[in-house]
């Protein structure tokens, strides 16, 4: 990294940069020509360095990001369109909502999920201390939308807090469309078997005059996220429910009602014990969201 930063946390600034090194190196990498080292594989994304949080590193005081991508704000941040993701759309659905155990009519609603009808929206899981999914998704997605806004991609939450009602799984979709997103991503955390463990990605599966157009972008986008987070979460492939850590399903109306490319990540199992404990964690978080903002950087760069 051309950056030497003094020990403490990074400025978003500096995960930029950070960010603007990967973006060389994976234009790099998908430009070179055959014949290259024996064994490699095509498809890997080169390293990132993880970003942490903070905005008054030395990014900040040195003027944060590169001049051809345009002054940075004034708390170290990379401007929307000043990034290498600067002309990409991002919509994270944090999954569930914590005023939704408060409002059993409302959430429990039918709405159509295109191929049929589901309640408007559920209430999550939870783990055995009492740690909510609904809080988790909240906390989770706001750090990749931190992580991805640094690089200056425009990031779109379909929630606005972690205390009211909803959205119904539908409007969470059209969020998605009337946005024209480049990628949605849907995070969740499972409430599996107890005896399970791992995490899983599922991903639109074909519904006739419905999903059609994105089955094969969301798979890109599903196979991006699921390499990165094995890699920099710690956290395997589930092992009681979809192969190697991909289902295909078609009977979410978050997918199915989907016209940009979309996934879901199931990203442990809240039930299982070992799960829950990194779940909880906020470092791990930390972490975690480092792994998925670069599966949403590689798909986004892929154009």
């Amino acid at each position: 990294m051309p950056v030497s930063a003094p020990p403490g946390r990074r400025s978003r600034a500096a995960r930029a940069l950070a960010l603007l090194s990967f973006a060389a190196l994976w234009t790099t990498a998908c430009s070179a020509p055959a014949g290259g080292t024996p064994g490699a594989d095509p498809t890997a994304a080169p390293p990132l360095p993880g970003p942490e949080d903070g905005a008054n590193g030395p990014g900040a005081e040195n003027g944060g990001a590169p001049e051809e991508g345009g002054a940075p704000a004034e708390d170290g941040s990379t401007p929307p369109g000043d990034g290498p993701l600067g002309d990409r759309v991002v919509v994270i659905d944090p999954g569930h909502n914590g005023g939704n155990a408060s409002a059993p009519s409302e959430i429990n609603t039918q709405v159509s999920v295109g191929n049929g009808e589901k309640a408007c929206d559920t209430v999550g899981a939870q783990s055995v201390n009492g740690y909510p999914e609904h809080e988790f998704n909240w906390e989770l997605s706001l750090l990749v939308q931190e992580r991805l806004e640094a690089d200056g991609a425009t990031v779109i939450l379909t929630r606005e807090d972690n205390g009211s009602v909803g959205p119904c799984i539908d409007e969470r979709a059209e969020i998605g469309n009337e946005n024209e997103a480049d990628a949605a991503l849907s995070i969740h955390a499972d409430g599996g078997p107890e005896s399970g463990r791992g995490f899983h990605v599922i991903t639109p599966g074909e519904v006739p005059g419905l999903t059609e157009e994105i089955v094969e972008p969301s798979a890109l986008l599903a196979e991006d996220i699921r390499r990165e987070y094995l890699e920099g979460s710690d956290v395997p492939y589930a092992d009681y429910l979809a192969e190697e850590g991909l289902d295909e399903r078609t009977d979410l109306g978050g997918l199915n009602l989907s016209t940009v490319p979309k996934v879901f990540l199931e990203a442990g199992n809240m039930r299982n014990a070992e799960d829950a404990e990194l779940l909880e964690d906020p470092e791990w978080r930390e972490h975690a969201a480092d792994a998925i903002a670069r599966g949403l950087a590689t798909y986004l760069m892929r154009e």
